[in-house]
């Protein structure tokens, strides 16, 4: 066997086995959304943040406003009550 068939096989054995143990990726899911203003050429949304305080400091002076997540799903197991009221 030549060494470039080798280093071939080695390689796909590599390939063969990172894919066997990799681990499937997900995508994040966070409670709160900033809504930026596009100026009437549409806008976005960044659903990237985990506190109200977090999102609107991202928020302050770039003419966004934070609303909760519609489609975030907790992480499973016990979650402590929040006691506070707005952002509910």
């Amino acid at each position: 066997m030549t060494s470039s068939m080798r280093v071939s096989i080695l390689a796909l054995a590599v390939i063969a086995i990172a894919a066997a143990f990799a681990t499937p990726a997900t995508a994040q899911n966070y409670p709160w959304c900033a809504l930026y203003n596009g100026g009437g050429v549409g806008g976005g949304t960044n659903c990237g943040f985990v506190s109200y305080e977090q999102c609107m400091a991202t928020a302050s002076g770039l003419g966004k406003f934070c609303v909760r997540n519609t489609q975030y799903v907790p992480p499973p197991g016990p979650h402590p009550r929040r006691q506070y009221g707005y952002p509910y």
